[in-house]
């Protein structure tokens, strides 16, 4: 076999693992990543370059292999994006956290959201009481929004600094 087709079926194949191993994990933003995930991460990819590429250390083969993961990411973003039960498997749906005052404290321990987390989202958009909130939501993306229950609906959003799940549950 061509050797640059080797580097190709290779590096798709550890896109492949390394997408689902951070699925089956619990990963779910990238940017939320805590400093035992980030870690983990630049292990794993030292761990698996050797499995992308091979015996090939040129030039040619690490474009090669970076060029099939762009690829691969393109792809795979197009059929999320066409296909649902796809888009379902990878993608979280959004999370009920607060409805109409009332916390829903099983969600908030199945997602490992701590009061702290909660109340910090809340001072950020200006919210004082739980009472306040109309909806309070994990989206899918990681962000915890919250809908005021005041006179004017005010939606606010908080970029959570920890991802509800994580990487072999590294940050509990």
């Amino acid at each position: 076999m061509n050797p640059y087709i080797d580097v190709v079926f290779r590096s798709v194949a550890v896109y492949l693992f390394m997408l689902l191993a951070i699925r089956l994990t619990g990963k779910k933003e990238l940017s939320q990543l805590n400093t035992a995930d980030v870690v983990l991460i630049l292990l794993i990819s030292n761990s698996v370059q050797n499995a992308m590429v091979g015996s090939d250390t040129s030039l040619q083969g690490g474009l090669i292999a970076a060029a099939s993961l762009f690829l691969m990411n393109y792809a795979l973003k197009k059929l999320i994006y066409k296909n649902e039960k796809i888009r379902r498997f990878l993608n979280d749906k959004p999370e009920i956290l607060i409805h109409n005052g009332k916390l829903d404290f099983e969600q908030l321990s199945r997602l490992s959201i701590t009061s702290d987390e909660l109340r910090e989202a809340m001072r950020e958009h200006g919210v004082e009481h739980y009472a306040d909130i109309k909806l309070g939501m994990l989206e899918s993306d990681g962000n915890i929004s919250i809908i005021s229950g005041s006179g004017t609906l005010k939606q606010t959003q908080f970029k959570r600094k920890h991802a509800h799940k994580t990487l072999g549950a590294l940050d509990n």
